[in-house]
């Protein structure tokens, strides 16, 4: 094809893109099924993993959970199992005809410590050959060390980055083949907003965040240049989250109404709606999307300004001084 008429039919494709982007502000996609289908998540044991599991649970997923903490991963798993069943309360009659009947809706639970690769890879195996090959994998554990740079060990600088950025390469690794050979799955990377502009005072946090939105981007693109549009991939950002991860974050008074903490709740369901409908990047609240996009066309000087202003320069300081008033030093590993 004569580049200019290439060129007139990339154009043609990018308007029309816009136009479709726009259409579903207007009309709502229609939500995939996910019926029976395999899904890991890890960091199902609390916070947003434990609320994924309930949403995919109610759409009748096949889940598989992993998580450090095995007590905290039963309490979620014997929450799915309560939910299976409510939704099969015949279940067991002789005369009911379900779709999917309660004995084949179930919810698998592994210990795994994604930091490490050959937890991973084991724990993988283990699934293969238990449950089978997966549909979905999220990427959800995350941890945060609390601390400010020169006072954090390096110990927990490497873990932060093992949890929340190099995990998501040994359990992609671990996965994407067999979906490759099928052409069907579906990625979604758990990020946050720190991952697409930062603050003071978490840098090994923002780091591993910026790291796993690089990774999963490129993938998007490796897949895409390998025609391999049955693996879909979504991208979550969400702004602080109250599961206590960040507790004691504040930003200044007069601004707080705009920018307040998201319930999980409401950040997994914004979630749901994006992975069930294929979209590729998910921010919650949408006025991230504008934040993020301020950050790539204002000075730096300019950001710092906004920044104290609304008193983002210095927010997660009052959370990093509890943590660092508390003796225990279990608590800056506790994941989301």
């Amino acid at each position: 094809m004569n580049i200019v008429t290439e060129l007139f039919v990339v154009t043609f494709k990018i308007i029309w893109s816009f136009v479709l982007a726009g259409g579903k502000w207007f009309i709502r996609p229609r939500e995939k099924s996910v019926e029976g289908q395999v899904c890991v998540i890890t960091g199902a044991g609390s916070g947003l993993g434990r609320f994924f599991a309930l949403e995919f649970a109610r759409r009748r997923a096949i889940l598989v959970l992993w998580d450090i903490n095995r007590q905290a991963n039963e309490e979620t798993a014997e929450i799915v199992r309560e939910i299976y069943r409510e939704m099969n309360p015949s279940a067991g009659s002789s005369d009911s005809v379900q779709e999917l009947p309660l004995f084949q809706l179930k919810v698998y639970t592994y210990f795994c410590d994604v930091s490490k690769r050959e937890s991973v890879y084991s724990t993988a195996e283990k699934v293969r050959k238990e449950v089978g090959n997966i549909d979905l994998l999220i990427n959800n554990a995350g941890v945060v060390s609390g601390r400010h740079l020169l006072e954090c060990p390096d110990e927990l600088i490497e873990r932060t980055m093992m949890v929340n950025c190099h995990a998501h390469f040994w359990t992609t690794k671990a996965f994407l083949p067999k979906m490759l050979e099928r052409n069907h799955g579906h990625i979604v990377t758990v990020a946050s907003s720190l991952g697409l502009f930062s603050t003071a005072g978490v840098e090994d946090y923002c780091a591993s965040k910026f790291g796993a939105i690089g990774f999963h981007e490129s993938l998007s693109h490796e897949l895409k240049a390998a025609d391999k549009d049955g693996i879909k991939m979504t991208l979550v950002c969400p702004f602080l989250v109250d599961t206590g991860m960040f507790k004691g974050c504040k930003i200044r008074k007069e601004m707080a109404p705009l920018f307040p903490p998201l319930k999980p709740e409401y950040c997994v369901k914004q979630a749901m709606r994006a992975i069930l409908t294929d979209q590729a990047m998910i921010c919650t609240p949408r006025i991230m999307y504008m934040v993020s996009f301020m950050k790539t066309i204002l000075p730096f000087d300019a950001i710092v300004c906004m920044y104290r202003f609304i008193g983002a320069d210095k927010c997660m300081y009052p959370f990093l001084a509890q943590r660092k008033e508390s003796t225990n030093n279990n608590e800056s590993k506790t994941g989301i």
